[in-house]
């Protein structure tokens, strides 16, 4: 009977380990990590309400966000975006006791592709930060990242979640356009 417990633990740990890629295939076919313990996030725990449009499934599988060249979803992002983030971001991701959001300076470096800026979302990171999923769902949270990249004041050709064809055409946000 001597080791039988150490077996028992290596047949736990590998059902463990089948059971998270299960899960993880189940929500999409790439891993996310939370921010600052690079821990896998478990998407479950996130509103079963917006799971299912093709935004949503089509970044699960690809870390890529197709809300960014959707101005038809600005608006909602805006909303949500003032109800859930300004408080701390500032109304224009200019930063207030939270980090800005709109130029090339990433307190996460990784927030600066879609997939990073997703991550901190959904699973918060320091300070203040906390978790988004039971706030806003994993569709509602793609559309204020759409908002948070339209609202960038830096020059596109460091804007690494735009591809090179929407560099040429995107045009830094102006703060003075959008007063009044």
């Amino acid at each position: 009977m001597q080791g039988s417990g150490a077996f028992g633990i290596k047949k736990l740990a590998i059902a463990a380990f089948f059971a998270s890629t299960t899960i993880t295939t189940a929500l999409g076919s790439i891993q996310f990590y939370h921010t600052t313990q690079g821990t896998p996030l478990d998407l479950s725990l996130g509103s079963e309400e917006g799971r299912d449009t093709e935004a949503v499934k089509h970044f699960l599988e690809t870390g890529d966000n197709k809300y960014l060249s959707d101005e038809s979803v600005f608006k909602e992002g805006e909303e949500l975006y003032l109800t859930a983030c300004s408080g701390c971001h500032g109304h224009y991701g200019e930063g207030k006791i939270g980090p800005g959001l709109n130029d090339d300076y990433w307190t996460y470096p990784k927030n600066a592709t879609d997939k990073g800026l997703f991550e901190t979302m959904y699973g918060g990171a320091q300070g203040m930060m906390g978790p988004q999923y039971g706030h806003l769902t994993l569709d509602e949270m793609l559309k204020v990242s759409a908002w948070v990249r339209h609202l960038y004041t830096g020059d596109p050709a460091k804007a690494k979640w735009l591809t090179p064809e929407q560099r040429k055409t995107f045009k830094p946000f102006d703060p003075d356009a959008n007063e009044g």
